[in-house]
């Protein structure tokens, strides 16, 4: 959440190094090794908050999240009324046809209890 107001901050930008097999150097060399070992060891220093950026609270995060609901919704392609239609009617009748399947499943298992009980 809050994905979209959130801005990179310049100062945390990484330079991409080149894998050395683009260079055309060995990658099993032991120079590349110590270099590849010691571009990985790099520490960051956290970035403080600015004073003048409050905590938000639960009615300004709620808000926020139906905004975000909002553009998230107008990326969505919505069915036509034909195709709604279409795949109602389809459900409906696979339903009726399942139910009517276990009913006579049903039915059927329940006289066979009823005669091999009595």
């Amino acid at each position: 959440m809050g994905r979209l107001l959130r801005k990179k901050d310049p100062g945390k930008k990484i330079k991409k190094e080149r894998p050395a097999d683009e260079v055309g150097q060995n990658l099993n060399s032991p120079a590349v090794k110590g270099a590849a070992q010691s571009a990985v060891k790099k520490t960051y220093t956290p970035v403080s908050k600015p004073a003048a950026v409050k905590e938000k609270n639960f009615i300004d995060k709620g808000i926020q999240f139906l905004r975000e609901v909002k553009v998230e919704l107008k990326k969505v392609t919505w069915p036509s009324r034909k195709q709604t239609m279409g795949s109602t009617v389809v459900v409906l009748v696979i339903v009726t046809i399942i139910s009517l399947f276990l009913g006579l499943a049903d039915a059927g298992l329940s006289g066979l209890i009823r005669a091999v009980l009595q």
